[in-house]
């Protein structure tokens, strides 16, 4: 079925289900960056979706138990505002990056997808793990990564830039919505994995006691790209846990929908 065939029953869909899924489409957010102008993004929130609680509205995951009818209309409704389905992966938490226009069916198991050819769109899922969508200053190349506390520690971001082709320094990136640092709690192990790493991790990491730390992903992040000498990043000022009308997060509520996090190069 195509796209445009998909979105024309999205309408329908929701007046079944009770939701009007052209509402709410304007809280979706694109990345504030100094990005060229062909490089463009997109990143949905919780809304203008058909989906009933606890995935409403606007699930886009297949893998969490929402009604596949549904998560079609979504998806639907996402690829209405692109120039292609997105290149859906299958994230398991690794560190593998593969190249977004040979993404095909089924997804790969792969946490980032990076692309140099216009109108590909490289896409991540989340609900608070971090998305960092990342472009080089002449708009030639973009990039999507998955980033929970596993990938990110042991090198997502690193090997997705490895894989972009172009010098760090050239590089900017955006952190997307993810679990805030007054919201992830974490075990002493997540601390001792990073400082294995480096130690300046340490800065990232304030203790509560019993053993527990409040660890900030998103310096974490900055720390790692600014490692690997991308000094512009931009982002990092959401909390999905917090922002319950605006975000699903796992943490929070265990059962719920995932968000979309896009990136493409345009003609």
């Amino acid at each position: 079925m195509s796209a445009n065939k998909q979105v024309g029953g999205i309408k329908r869909l929701g007046e079944v289900l009770g939701i009007d899924a052209q509402a709410d489409a304007g809280d979706w957010l694109t990345a504030s960056w100094p990005a060229p102008a062909n490089v463009r993004t997109l990143i949905t929130t919780r809304a203008g979706g058909v989906s009933k609680p606890p995935f409403d509205s606007l699930n886009l995951g297949r893998h969490v138990g929402d009604d596949d009818a549904a998560v079609t209309a979504n998806r639907a409704k996402l690829a209405e505002r692109l120039p292609a389905e997105p290149a859906w992966l299958s994230q398991v938490h690794s560190t593998v990056a593969v190249d977004a226009a040979q993404v095909g069916k089924p997804a790969p198991e792969a946490d980032a997808s990076f692309t140099d050819r216009s109108g590909v769109v490289c896409a991540v899922m989340t609900a608070d793990c971090l998305p960092v969508l990342l472009t080089d200053r002449a708009g030639s190349v973009v990039a999507a990564a998955h980033a929970g506390w596993r990938g990110l520690c042991n090198g997502v971001i690193e090997n997705t830039v490895g894989a972009m082709g172009v010098a760090p320094i050239e590089l900017m990136a955006w952190l997307g919505p993810a679990i805030g640092p007054d919201a992830f709690e974490v075990g002493a192990e997540v601390r001792e994995a990073f400082m294995a790493h480096d130690e300046r991790a340490e800065m990232a990491f304030e203790p509560i006691g019993d053993g527990k730390y409040l660890a900030d992903i998103y310096a974490l992040a900055r720390q790692r790209l600014n490692a690997l000498g991308v000094s512009q990043v931009y982002g990092g000022e959401h909390c999905t846990v917090l922002e319950r009308e605006r975000f699903f997060s796992y943490r929070r509520d265990r059962v719920t929908g995932r968000m979309a996090s896009c990136i493409w190069l345009a003609d």
